[in-house]
This record gives structure tokens, C-alpha cells and sequence, in this order.
């Protein structure tokens, strides 16, 4: 095995598939119709079924939270329980939380700004306010879990989740964390979905009830992925896999470097993940075929994951892990844009 490897050894998730700890169970995931706030017409995308935080993390509160700070508690805890992880046998000053986001605490800061409207300035509740910040959830993980290693908040137009992983494994390399709970995810909000609309990004399959196709757009979606990672051989646990390295250009070449990342070898899986792209279609795919060629089996990207477009990677992930895919090297790659992409190798077992 190629040495200097970080090693996956806990999934935990909340999505529209529910909280899990682990892999993701594979089931049929179709939109579901907006009913948060009134629209014109039918809208539909990928929800996260309303549930109890404390029920699935037992003496968690959340009451005062953003969702998105809500969901990366409870994917955090489940991925260090999936990990078989006892933190109280840990050095907790050299446990690091990585977060990715796109659009961070969106829900909260929607509701500092319409006080604003509604009030004025100077009546405007401040309560909202902090738990607006991008990087409350991180803290919030640090503060549940009482870690004090690297605390990290990530926001990178189309590869938020690329990006955590990537500062995540760095900081196991370079000794400035024996442990990495790395996080990304995004909450669905109104203004979102509506600016998603205006810009004429969203699938037909978000304005009717049939199953969705490839056309283009996509269906915007919610949740929060974590995965926990350490150095490969750091205990005889079971693993999902290992980070090998990753590379992300805004404007580079994209053949040429990621044959670079690749050193001259081709994967077995390379693992689309759309970013906002179609499922089935779209740029990643077209890059995915003249990389790999016909030598590797290629997973497109799942458009419950494309949906949340900058932080969707780890999510991508997780989802082409529980299909199966076959041993050896695997490329996730993103792309965003006709020249912007993001490339990560892995080792899977």
C-alpha cells in the first residue's frame, strides 16, 4: 500500500435518506414537494425529513441552532461512533475538525435579514446573528466533542467538500492532528432555492411529479456528510478506505494534471460527482470517459448529492461506497464550470 495514506474509518450522515451511521442503505430517492414555504406552483427537491437531533444523539440540544450546525452534530457523532472511536482515550488537543461549505448557515441568516426588512436596523433581533456564521457549526462539533485541535471552515465555489477532505488529510501529514472529523454540507433555503430558479438551473423534474430523467439542471438538495479520518495503521480497525492525495484547479488542465495525480496508472472506479450537474450528464462524466477510458467502471454522479452542488463530494462518496465498487485505486472527481475541477485519489480496500 502506498505509504503516507489516511484512512476512512467512520461515515456518518444526515441527508434525505435520514441520519445514518456508516453506509448509506441503497434505496430509490425521489424529490420531495416544498411545503416549508409557499410556492407558485409545485417545487420539489431533496429534503431532510424533519427529526429529533436528541433522539438519534442522546442530551443533544439544539434548539437555538441552524439546521446546518444541527445536522454536523449529529453527523459528527455518528461517524465517531461508526469509527469505534472513545474520545475520552484521545489527546483532544490533536483532534481537528474540518468544515466544507458552500453557502453555510443560510437559514438564520435569512432570518437576521428579514427581521432587518420587517423592523429596521435598529429593532432587528440579534439573536440569529452568531449562529449565522459560516463556521458556528464547526465550533459546535469542537464544543460538543470538547476537541481543541485545528478548527477549520472551508467555503470553495464547487468544491467545499473536495477541499475539507483535502485540508483534512494535509493536516494528519504535516502531525498537526493525530484525528480529522471532517464535515460538508449545506441547508436548502428559500431565498436559495428561489436564486437556483431565477437562474434557470433547476431540473424539470423540480416543477412536475415525474421520475427524474438527465435532462439538464438538478434537483437542490440538504444535508451534512462526515467522515472520520486518521493515519493508516493508527489502530486495527476496519476501514472504507485511504486518501491518497488530491489536486483542484480553478482554471487548470485537467487531463494533464490529474494523469499527473494519477502517475501514469488508471483507476478501477472513477466516482462522478456532479456539483450541481445533472445526475447522469454534464461535464464530469465527458472528463470521467477521457481519463479512465473504457478500463474503469466510471459511477455517475447520484443526483441527491449533485444537488448540493459546492459541499456534495463527501456525500458522493459515501453513496458510491455502498454501491460496491471494486477494489484498487478510485478517482473522485468534480467539476465545475467548463475548467474548474477537483481531483481525489483513493485506495479502496
Amino acid at each position: 500500500m502506498t505509504p503516507n495514506l489516511t484512512a476512512i474509518t467512520g461515515i456518518g450522515s444526515v441527508s434525505p435518506y435520514g441520519p445514518f451511521a456508516g453506509l448509506i442503505p441503497r434505496c430509490v430517492l425521489e424529490p420531495d414537494p416544498i411545503s416549508a414555504w409557499p410556492t407558485p406552483g409545485l417545487r420539489r427537491a431533496f429534503l431532510v425529513k424533519p427529526f429529533r437531533p436528541a433522539s438519534v444523539v442522546p442530551g443533544l440540544k439544539t434548539r437555538r441552532l441552524d439546521r446546518l450546525s444541527a445536522w454536523a452534530l449529529v453527523a459528527s457523532s455518528l461517524a465517531i461512533q461508526d469509527a469505534g472511536i472513545d474520545l475520552d482515550q484521545e489527546d483532544r488537543s490533536r483532534v481537528a475538525v474540518v468544515f466544507g461549505t458552500g453557502l453555510g448557515c443560510a437559514e438564520l441568516t435569512e432570518a437576521f435579514f428579514h427581521s432587518a426588512v420587517t423592523h429596521g436596523w435598529s429593532g432587528t433581533d440579534p439573536s440569529p446573528f452568531p449562529e449565522g456564521l459560516a463556521n458556528a457549526p464547526a465550533s459546535h462539533v469542537a464544543l460538543w466533542h470538547e476537541v481543541r485541535g485545528p478548527n477549520i471552515t472551508i467555503g470553495c465555489k464547487g468544491f467545499a467538500g473536495e477541499s475539507a477532505l483535502i485540508q483534512a488529510a494535509s493536516l494528519l501529514r504535516h502531525g498537526q492532528a493525530d484525528l480529522a472529523i471532517v464535515l460538508a454540507g449545506d441547508t436548502l433555503t428559500r431565498a436559495v432555492y428561489e436564486w437556483y430558479e431565477a437562474a434557470g438551473l433547476l431540473s424539470p423534474a423540480c416543477f412536475n411529479t415525474e421520475p427524474l430523467t438527465n435532462d439538464s439542471g438538478f434537483v437542490p438538495s440538504e444535508g451534512v456528510a462526515a467522515l472520520v479520518l486518521e493515519p493508516t495503521g493508527r489502530r486495527k480497525v476496519r476501514t472504507y478506505g485511504h486518501f491518497s492525495s488530491g489536486r483542484w484547479s480553478a482554471d487548470g488542465e485537467a487531463v494533464e494534471t490529474i494523469r499527473q495525480l494519477l502517475g501514469g496508472s488508471v483507476p478501477s472506479v472513477t466516482i462522478c460527482a456532479g456539483n450541481g450537474a445533472p445526475c447522469a450528464t454534464g461535464h464530469t462524466s465527458a472528463l470521467a470517459g477521457e481519463i479512465s477510458g473504457t478500463s474503469a467502471a466510471i459511477i455517475p454522479a447520484q443526483a441527491v448529492a449533485a444537488g448540493l452542488t459546492d459541499a456534495g463530494a463527501l456525500l458522493h462518496l459515501i453513496l458510491a461506497l455502498g454501491s460496491q465498487p471494486p477494489s484498487g485505486k478510485a478517482l473522485l472527481l468534480g467539476t465545475s464550470g467548463e475548467n474548474s475541477f477537483a481531483a481525489l485519489l483513493l485506495e479502496l480496500p
